[in-house]
């Protein structure tokens, strides 16, 4: 059997922990997912980190045990842009103008 698709996105300011800004399956998960190509997001696929973070609440933290491979994600993406993690205003380069970076 298939499993749906399924999408979270995450915010991240540079000063705490990441936080969930959207989850969803199907038609949602791939809304999320249009949005972030829209906006030039880098999208990160692993189901097993997608998993473990759908059991969190939107708005909530990241759970400390997901720490480390998240960092690692942000550390990627900010190697895609040029940056550096400590390159001034770091929020800004995860950002969109609607904030989200995506997992």
């Amino acid at each position: 059997m298939d499993q749906e698709r399924k999408a979270i996105a995450l915010f991240y300011d540079g000063q705490q922990a990441p936080e969930i800004s959207a989850v969803g399956e199907s038609e949602i998960a791939e809304r999320i997912i249009a949005l972030a190509r829209e906006h030039q997001i880098p999208i990160y696929e692993n189901a097993a980190l997608v998993e473990m973070l759908s059991r969190q609440q939107l708005g909530e933290r990241i759970p400390e045990e997901l720490y480390r491979i998240v960092a690692e994600i942000i550390a990627f993406v900010y190697i895609l842009q040029g940056r550096r993690p400590a390159d001034p205003s770091p929020a800004q380069s995860l950002k969109p103008a609607n904030g989200h970076t995506h997992a």
